[in-house]
């Protein structure tokens, strides 16, 4: 009994700091001195940490502030401080901790620079989704090389299909295939079709039902297959009629799922209806459309079709009717091929050997990058979801993937996100995964993380399920009860029900909370009658409801859970004049993006949807739609399940000695990938005993 409490005093008594390099502790008094302030500002930052990896990030932030006061000038409390504000979404104040930090750091030192690159990052970052419109030229990154030594891998890809999960389908025309790359070169699948095989695939269009479509030119067809590539049926036949083809070559669905088809032998472009049943076929030649030398790529957004013609070094443009619009680039091209549709409603298209950006309101050509050479010729290239371009290079026989150059330069902004210890030396590290601008980083396995604690390897380091391959969602539901929606409970319910069907229909989902959005929010018991808990009283609806604490409540129900999250917003439209009292537009949006919460929106009612709505949805990666649609709302809901997730757990058994939970144990994280890399450091306690 004495020997135990001797024990105990022992490590009371102790003074720790955190180091100049890495986080390795020395002494919490820069001075080397001890006392009772020493003392008292270790045991608030313990809590303070144990707190933060709980999502407790009010008490993280009250205990951390109070560490600091007993010990001021202590970077790594500051450091820790910054991280707790960051994930309560106020990131202002989040880099100002991280600047005063970083002055006591040193800019030179192993921490310095790591923080010092982290405050770069969130400072300048504006945006979630893939773009391409800033300026910024991509720069050859990598390649999936079709052949490694002897083997062949596939041959002469003539276009590629993204996947949510970050690898690729090359459309192999050489090797009559499509092969699934992963984003490390690695090939996971292949298919050949059916018993005949597929016969000079070219290119491959996904449906808005998840089929995909795939032609085949020397074939004279389109092949139907379901998502995971494997074969159904086939659309058209061999010939010179109506529904026929010869040489099919590129492929685009709109948004309505009509499948359009470049008819490359018989100079035209057929459509057809989801089911492949023929429709019409146009841009032949005629009194108003000069007819085309050799129809190439083809894309379709916005009720448009746009036609790239190789020979005659221009993109047209037709209504879904196939009648001719006129022309939408015509001087500057030297070859047009792949034409695909980027997240940002421009236009990405494939000439020759360069990648174009064409903004398709003002025609405005701009380069993004080119591959050199006169070996290469690319046919087809996409944005993959992890923001790169990827680019068929048909002679070469290899896919290039091409990366902004800044992003190149910087790196992978890498964050450990929780640690969780409590079955020490059993320990479980959750982190993200993102580039420069926020776009989660998807699809890397084991073999691209290198955990460390102190230096040193850790032990049985294990990735669990990453979050892109997650395929379920986790939600809260944020009902508006204000004036406008006091006559429209009817449509609340409907709602609530519609989407806790498509819930039921993805599986492994489910409603986490539902908050009532009143003059002070209410979380609602929603069992056993979900209807009844969104529909409300009369009494719950008041001209005074507060959108952002009610908003902040049901995220901050989500931080525990899925890694495929979202906060559904279900009201008219209109947030109120005192939407934005308590928390600023920019501090919420901060909240749900930095901790990976989408934000949608079901629209009841006539209004219209403010400006700040379409600003949450954009900024998290969500959706705003009305209720009353042809299609439903229930898309919305299963597209929380597609919403790329660079979320990523490990387990592993701690090398490391707890000192009866009283010893801060660090740990880094490394992340590689091709040219990039990326790296987080950070610490935890294990449980006291």
């Amino acid at each position: 009994m004495r020997k135990g409490l001797f024990i105990s005093l022992f490590f009371l008594v102790s003074v720790f700091i955190f180091g100049q390099d890495d986080v390795r502790i020395r002494n919490l008094d820069p001075t080397g001195g001890t006392g009772a302030a020493a003392l008292s500002a270790y045991e608030e930052f313990r809590l303070g940490v144990h707190a933060y990896n709980r999502f407790a990030y009010n008490e993280a932030i009250q205990a951390f502030e109070r560490s600091f006061s007993f010990r001021p000038g202590v970077p790594v409390i500051l450091d820790w401080l910054g991280k707790a504000y960051y994930r309560s979404g106020y990131e202002d104040t989040a880099l100002r901790q991280w600047r005063a930090a970083l002055d006591i750091f040193g800019r030179n030192s192993s921490a310095g620079m790591l923080l010092g690159s982290r405050i770069e990052t969130v400072a300048n970052r504006r945006f979630l989704l893939p773009v391409a419109n800033d300026g910024v030229r991509y720069v050859e990154a990598g390649r999936y090389p079709g052949k490694y030594g002897e083997i062949i891998l596939y041959r002469q890809p003539s276009s590629v299909l993204p996947n949510n999960d970050g690898s690729v389908w090359v459309i192999a025309y050489g090797s009559n295939e499509i092969v699934k790359v992963d984003v490390n070169g690695m090939v996971k699948d292949r298919k050949r079709g059916p018993l005949n095989g597929f016969d000079r695939p070219y290119d491959m269009a996904r449906g808005i039902d998840g089929r995909l479509y795939l032609s085949e030119y020397r074939g004279g067809r389109v092949s139907v297959l379901n998502n995971n590539g494997d074969w159904l049926s086939y659309i058209g036949s061999k010939g010179i009629k109506d529904g026929q083809l010869v040489g099919p070559q590129n492929l685009t669905v709109d948004e309505d799922g009509y499948l359009y088809v470049v008819d490359y032998g018989n100079s035209r472009i057929c459509k057809y209806d989801p089911d492949g049943v023929f429709i019409i076929s146009f841009a032949k030649k005629d009194a108003l459309f000069p007819g085309m030398l050799s129809p190439t790529g083809i894309a379709a957004a916005n009720g448009k079709i746009y036609v790239a013609d190789n020979a005659g070094k221009v993109i047209y443009m037709f209504d879904i009717n196939g009648s001719y619009i006129g022309r939408l680039a015509a001087e500057g091209l030297m070859g047009p091929e792949s034409l695909r549709f980027l997240s940002d409603g421009t236009l990405l298209a494939v000439d020759v050997n360069r990648i174009l950006q064409i903004d398709v309101d003002s025609a405005i050509v701009r380069e993004l990058g080119f591959i050199g050479g006169e070996k290469n010729r690319i046919t087809g290239a996409d944005m993959d979801s992890n923001g790169n371009v990827v680019a068929a290079n048909f002679n070469a026989g290899e896919i290039s993937v091409m990366t902004r150059f800044d992003d190149l330069a910087s790196g992978f902004f890498v964050q450990i996100r929780n640690v969780r210890a409590d079955q020490f030396p059993a320990v479980t590290v959750e982190l993200t995964v993102e580039d420069r601008l926020r776009r989660p980083i998807q699809g890397l396995d084991n073999n691209n993380f290198l955990l460390t604690e102190g230096g040193r390897a850790v032990g049985g380091q294990l990735l669990l399920t990453p979050g892109y391959k997650y395929r379920g969602a986790d939600i809260s539901l944020l009902i508006e009860r204000s004036s406008a929606t006091a006559g429209l409970r009817d449509d609340l319910a409907a709602a609530s029900r519609d989407i806790n069907r498509a819930l039921q229909e993805m599986g492994n989902s489910k409603i986490i909370s539902v908050i009532s959005a009143s003059a002070q929010p209410i979380r609602e018991r929603h069992e056993p009658s979900l209807e009844n808990a969104v529909r409300g009283t009369a009494s719950s609806y008041s001209p005074r409801w507060r959108f952002d604490m009610s908003l902040r409540l049901a995220a901050t129900d989500l931080l525990s859970a899925a890694p495929k999250r979202s906060v559904v917003y279900i009201g008219s439209g209109d947030i109120g004049e005192l939407a934005f009292e308590q928390n600023s537009l920019s501090e919420m949006a901060s909240y749900l993006a930095n901790n990976g919460i989408a934000f949608n929106a079901v629209i009841v009612g006539p209004g219209q949807i403010t400006d700040a709505v379409e600003y949450l949805c954009r900024q998290t990666g969500g959706r705003a739609m009305r209720l009353y649609r042809p299609r439903g709302i229930g898309e919305l809901i299963k597209g929380i399940a597609e919403t790329p997730c660079g979320l990523y757990s490990f387990t592993y058994t701690s090398r490391l000695q707890s000192d009866f939970g009283m010893a801060w144990l660090p740990v880094e994280a490394e992340v590689y990938l091709l040219e990039r890399s990326g790296r987080d450091n950070t610490g935890y306690f294990s449980p006291l005993n």
